[in-house]
């Protein structure tokens, strides 16, 4: 099991459900299941950067990010993630008239501490110049048991060891210890922020001094800016994972990695492994450009789900702190045999994409290499499909590094890749009815021929009989 230990306050994980296998053998349809969560489509909420979601224990999602006016902290809140993109919002709190916390407001997240709902954020003074980028953090507090109607008011500043830039604070708790981690400017270093870590005395004030988590050294952590910041932390097989981000926010913008044994002292910068490249970058052919300022939740059936945000398109007019076209974006976050965690790509616009394991066939999954079909193991991104929706209830299935592309079969059996303007096929050759089977498995079942579905043989991807074993997919 996957335990989640959110930057944005993940506060409660649902188990993760292992995924079932049919057995082996031709096995008919089932009945079609009961309607399961909607699917997501990318991006999630437009102009919304720095995301938070979270699953709390009252069983909703809570969304926060920063607004491209960065003068206010909004939430809204939904029963499933895909609701959240039509959710209503409301503005918890605005900058004053004047002093520190007048002008941006960067960052918000929201968190349950000792039993009240507090929003950290980072703010500066209005009046342009430098002077706005005197970024400190703060917190308000709501009186109420819920945030979204409940009234609030400032708790204070947090207690940062030094008086400079901070800001992207976050809360996790690890074996029952309360940990607070920030981005922060350091005298006598030549950065613009490390990420650092304490525990939490209460809940603006650190308990211990704190630890030096990640300096940015690397080539591709001080791009445009010499940049650590926007920690999120996640448990997986005894190790602790810790993401953040770096480098400039345009397109340079990226994700970096630290592990550690989920046993070792969390405050001892020496047990940190820092991944030397970056984990989580711009990628052209699925159209994200600036990945990062993460965060960790669940879907709704337990799985985790890795929250970024980033942009369209990489040309910026002006300064990228001003375009607001940053958008939240969400996709299932996997982890390789050994247990680390594989971002894969940015899987870009669209619903979101599975991976579809034959079901008598553990371990493989259906990929491709370039444009030809296979089954077997391949990097993440070459094994994610989406299954795109057409008005008579039938789907395709694009590849999401080949996004004008879709499978097509042919009256011979054989299932290639080919551009969905113009396959040049049989009516329906590229359309498929996704049906429900046993134990959570699909089948895609062809439009062009009747009673064939989309199949394994061997390494390869045919059509095969529709109660054929070998048609019987796992999605995940």
């Amino acid at each position: 099991m996957t335990m989640l230990l959110s930057r944005r306050a993940f506060a409660a994980a649902t188990s993760l459900l292992p995924l079932a296998c049919t057995a082996p053998g031709k096995t008919a349809l089932s009945t079609p299941a009961a309607p399961s969560a909607p699917v997501p489509s990318n991006p999630l909420v437009r102009r919304r950067a720095d995301t938070q979601i979270f699953l709390h224990t009252d069983g909703w999602y809570y969304l926060m990010g920063s607004v491209p006016e960065y003068d206010r902290l909004a939430l809204r809140r939904a029963k499933t993630l895909a609701g959240l993109a039509t959710a209503e919002e409301r503005v918890l709190w605005r900058h004053e008239a004047s002093g520190p916390m007048s002008g941006f407001l960067w960052a918000p997240e929201l968190h349950f501490v000792d039993g009240r709902w507090i929003v950290y954020f980072a703010a500066g003074p209005s009046g342009g110049g430098e002077d706005v980028f005197r970024i400190r953090t703060f917190a308000v507090v709501c009186d109420g048991p819920d945030p979204m109607t409940g009234n609030w008011s400032v708790l204070g500043q947090f207690k940062a060891p030094w008086d400079s830039f901070n800001l992207d604070s976050t809360i996790f708790t690890h074996r029952g210890v309360r940990y607070f981690s920030w981005a922060q400017r350091e005298a006598g270093i030549d950065t613009n922020s490390n990420v650092y870590i304490a525990p939490m005395k209460d809940a603006l004030t650190l308990a211990a001094a704190p630890a030096r988590l990640t300096v940015p050294t690397l080539d591709w952590e001080v791009r445009g800016y010499k940049v650590n910041e926007g920690s999120a932390f996640i448990v997986h097989d005894g190790r602790l994972f810790m993401t953040y981000s770096a480098s400039a926010t345009d397109a340079r913008y990226c994700m970096g990695l630290l592990t550690i044994d989920e046993n070792a002292n969390l405050m001892d910068p020496r047990a940190w492994t820092k991944s030397q490249e970056p984990v989580f970058v711009t990628c052209r052919e699925t159209s994200v450009y600036g990945p990062g300022h993460n965060s960790f939740t669940v879907d709704e059936k337990g799985n985790p789900i890795l929250v970024y945000h980033g942009r369209d398109y990489e040309a910026i007019e002006g300064d990228p702190l001003y375009n607001p076209d940053r958008h939240t974006r969400i996709q299932r976050l996997y982890f390789d045999a050994a247990g680390n965690p594989d971002f894969g790509v940015p899987v870009g616009n669209g619903p979101l994409p599975e991976r579809f394991a034959p079901a008598v066939r553990r371990g493989a999954n259906l990929a491709h290499e370039g444009d030809r079909l296979t089954v077997g193991n391949a990097p993440i991104a070459q094994t994610q499909f989406r299954s795109l929706p057409a008005a008579d209830g039938t789907v395709q299935l694009s590849p999401i590094l080949k996004r004008d592309h879709v499978l097509v079969a042919a009256a011979d059996g054989s299932v290639t890749l080919a551009s969905a303007a113009a396959t040049g096929a049989a009516p329906g050759a590229d359309r498929f009815r996704r049906e429900e089977g046993k134990g959570g498995s699909v089948r895609f079942v062809s439009q062009a021929y009747a009673g064939k579905a989309l199949a394994h043989s061997s390494d390869n991807v045919r059509l095969a009989s529709a109660t054929d074993a070998a048609s019987a997919w796992l999605p995940g």
